[in-house]
């Protein structure tokens, strides 16, 4: 047997799964949350401010592949011919000269600035503002294949606000890495910025590098988003890399630390909407989705059908960065499963206030009773909420809760809830904050739709799609289309592990992987016609209400 280990890095915890890389069957699995991140260390939610450090990411890393391989048939290890990563993304961090991530100096061990920025943290509004204005006045929009807008949840103005801010870190500041670039680098020692390579899916989408214009943005360019951006340029890369490609082999030191052989060859990472899809088995005219705490949308669309055209207001479209020959489209939402996770955390306020102020009951009794509700909050609001007649005259959210993603990042926008009445019970204002998720996800479609791309299948993965029928069935009602769920539960440590099969040599590329490893569907959502037609109805109600929020009260 042959093994392949894809390494999913989310963002609360990294997931390791080892695949027999010729039938796809999962052999074991091992998830490990982050022990700095959990604590809530290096973050600041009231300031959109989350960081996370390195260290997560090693001993997450060295903890999920060796529990993985403990419950693995005996073997296995020396079978593993190849490894796979992919991260979240943008989530970007400062290098030294010598490649070595700032905070792992220890003089910036415990500085935030030092550290990974995750793809959430939206301190660099300002800067993705500048970068947008320039971009329009410069004789190339750098922005044109980037959706047309660039976000603060991207490099560049992620980069250039930690550089302003914090002065500390400007002189061992050598240059930048993607978190998805860092994993592969580390383990197969070729961190010297000069030699690490960079990933295609990673550089495309959140860093405007295009081949066409010689790579990253012109120096002059990023002078004039931030004069301390000064010689990042020549100092970091010109060529990216597929998926496909081979970064190296695992070092005698790293493979002594996760069990493995130096037989492993490592591949070039991704982010990881990106691999979940190639492990949903993307094929053109698809429309995955991976439903999370926010959701990645992507499609693969031939050459030929994509020629002449740029989408505005998506999250890039980048050659080969989903499936090598062929244009990568990338759109999402900045808050889905967030804004359920919201919703409860203000319902379970006074419940974990006042069980603990009260005297009836003992310290463990409490908390049980408190683990007990919490955990079942979002089922019965699901429940309770699926009962509930669909109605056009009902509440309406807005789902931006954490800004907008696509159609059109604007990450100052913010939430609204309307139409509320003395009978707005919580599964009524519950189901209008599922729904508002599913009228985001229509506009996103919407707009692939306008600019000509074709979507003939819409395929579900993550959590939710696994774990919330309701979720899942008002998404296919509002979108009046069916939707698969894939069958594969970790589909990005899957993906990863396709490719994880093509970099170690087994399969010529990765559609061969994909027919050879695939696992189908679990289940499909069929909609219900009567609820579209109301939907439809709301929707028109929901981008008023959109446009009102966004011009009026957001402006």
């Amino acid at each position: 047997m042959k093994y392949t280990i894809g390494l999913d890095y989310g963002s609360d915890s990294c997931r390791a799964v080892i695949v027999n890389a010729e039938s796809g069957q999962e052999i074991a699995s091992s998830v490990k949350h982050y022990k700095r991140w959990a604590a809530g260390k290096y973050c600041d939610p009231q300031n959109n401010q989350y960081r996370q450090h390195p260290l997560d990411y090693v001993e997450a890393l060295i903890d999920s592949v060796k529990e993985a391989l403990s419950k693995a048939p005996a073997g296995t290890a020396e079978n593993v011919i190849g490894m796979s990563f992919d991260t979240t993304g943008s989530t970007p961090a400062l290098i030294d000269q010598d490649g070595q991530i700032l905070a792992l100096r220890p003089e910036l061990a415990e500085n935030p600035n030092a550290m990974f920025i995750l793809w959430k943290d939206h301190t660099s509004i300002k800067e993705a503002a500048k970068i947008n204005e320039i971009a329009k006045r410069w004789p190339i929009d750098y922005t044109a294949y980037e959706g047309g807008i660039y976000s603060s949840e991207w490099v560049w103005a992620k980069v250039a606000h930690v550089l302003k801010e914090d002065p500390s870190i400007r002189d061992a500041a050598y240059a930048w890495i993607e978190h998805c670039d860092w994993m592969p680098a580390l383990i197969t020692g070729t961190t010297k910025p000069a030699e690490i390579i960079r990933s295609r899916c990673a550089a495309g989408h959140k860093a405007m590098w295009l081949k066409e214009w010689d790579g990253l943005p012109a120096e002059d360019f990023l002078l004039e988003v931030e004069p301390l951006l000064k010689g990042f340029r020549e100092r970091l890369f010109q060529d990216t890399h597929t998926s496909d490609v081979k970064v190296g082999n695992l070092t005698p030191e790293w493979a002594e630390k996760l069990g493995l052989t130096t037989n492993v060859a490592v591949g070039v990472g991704a982010f990881d909407c990106h691999m979940g899809a190639v492990g949903a088995e993307i094929g053109p005219k698809a429309f995955v989705r991976v439903i999370g705490t926010s959701t990645c949308d992507i499609m693969v669309v031939p050459y030929d059908k994509m020629h002449g055209k740029l989408i505005p207001g998506i999250c890039g479209q980048v050659d080969g960065s989903v499936i090598p020959g062929m244009i990568g489209l990338e759109a999402g939402q900045s808050g889905f499963g967030d804004i359920y996770a919201w919703f409860k955390s203000v319902l379970a306020w006074p419940i974990e206030k006042l069980i603990n102020e009260s005297n009836l009951i003992n310290a463990d009794v409490k908390e049980k009773l408190i683990e007990e509700t919490l955990d079942k909050i979002i089922p019965v609001l699901s429940k309770e909420a699926m009962a509930i007649p669909v109605s056009a005259s009902s509440e309406l959210a807005i789902d931006w809760m954490n800004g907008r993603r696509t159609p059109d990042a604007n990450q100052l926008v913010k939430g609204t809830i309307t139409g509320l009445n003395l009978a707005s019970s919580a599964p009524k204002i519950f189901r209008a904050l599922v729904e508002a998720t599913a009228f985001g996800s229509k506009a996103i479609i919407d707009r692939f739709i306008e600019n000509g791309i074709e979507i003939d299948s819409v395929i579900g993965i993550g959590g939710i799609s696994l774990k919330s029928p309701f979720v899942m069935q008002t998404l296919a009602d509002v979108l009046g289309m069916p939707i698969k769920v894939a069958k594969a539960e970790q589909a990005c440590a899957f993906g990863a592990a396709m490719f994880a099969a093509v970099v170690a040599g087994l399969y010529p590329n990765i559609e061969a992987a994909q027919k050879a490893m695939g696992l189908g569907f679990i289940s499909e959502y069929q909609p219900n016609d009567e609820n579209h037609k109301v939907y439809m109805e709301l929707y028109d109600k929901y981008l008023k209400l959109g446009k009102f929020t966004e011009n009026e009260l957001f402006s």
